[in-house]
């Protein structure tokens, strides 16, 4: 059955709060009501495309695949070059300052709540780490097909240590409302990266410095 304009905007109202709300408290704090008093719409509505919460997280992960996979997404995930990965890095912490450091990443947040029983959601969010992972160690491949990283380096492992280095640092900033801490990780995890790039002048290492180093925000 096809979907109105009317109803498509209502499902996509519920999705954005939901998103909205799961990003800042998380999905065990938030309940159905909140989300449809945050959404504007009506219980009937909520139920009519969410069979259950977890049928509404399952949909806000999806959501959050496609926009990386569609370029939708806040941050891109298309690297072509080592300042497009410190970019990458550096949108984590423009998107925690927005918020002023008192919340993490999107979907590293519902994953931090992820139990044995929550075996769909682990999926989706395995998922999207995935691709993640795959979008960086696409860069590291063709820099080492290009004889630019060294012959150790491992471009699964090093996409892996990013998307690992990321979201711990996300954390320990949230946690601690303090952006220097995840300055300081951005900034010594391009460094040990740049440890693999064949050739590279050291320079090159040591001008890593768009990254503020004694900024700091806290609440």
């Amino acid at each position: 059955m096809t979907r109105t304009a009317r109803g498509n905007r209502t499902r996509q109202d519920i999705l954005g709060a939901a998103a909205d709300l799961f990003h800042k408290q998380g999905v065990v704090a938030t309940s159905p009501d909140q989300v449809i008093e945050a959404s504007g719409t009506g219980k009937g509505q909520f139920y009519h495309y969410f069979k259950n919460k977890e049928g509404l997280v399952h949909e806000v992960l999806r959501g959050h695949l496609e926009a990386i996979r569609d370029g939708s997404s806040p941050i891109s995930y298309e690297i072509a070059s080592w300042d497009d990965l410190e970019r990458w890095f550096v949108a984590h912490l423009g998107l925690q300052k927005r918020f002023d450091m008192t919340r993490g990443c999107p979907f590293g947040t519902i994953g931090n709540e992820v139990t044995e029983r929550d075996e769909l959601i682990r999926q989706d969010l395995s998922l999207i780490f995935e691709v993640v992972k795959s979008k960086i160690a696409k860069f590291f491949v063709k820099e080492k097909a290009n004889g630019r990283l060294t012959p150790d380096a491992r471009e699964d492992e090093l996409a892996d240590f990013c998307v690992a280095m990321i979201q711990g640092a996300m954390l320990l900033g949230k946690v601690k409302r303090d952006s220097q801490l995840v300055e300081t990780t951005v900034r010594e995890t391009m460094r040990h990266l740049r440890d693999y790039a064949r050739g590279a002048p050291r320079a090159a290492v040591q001008r890593r410095r768009r990254i503020p180093t004694r900024s700091r925000s806290r609440r």
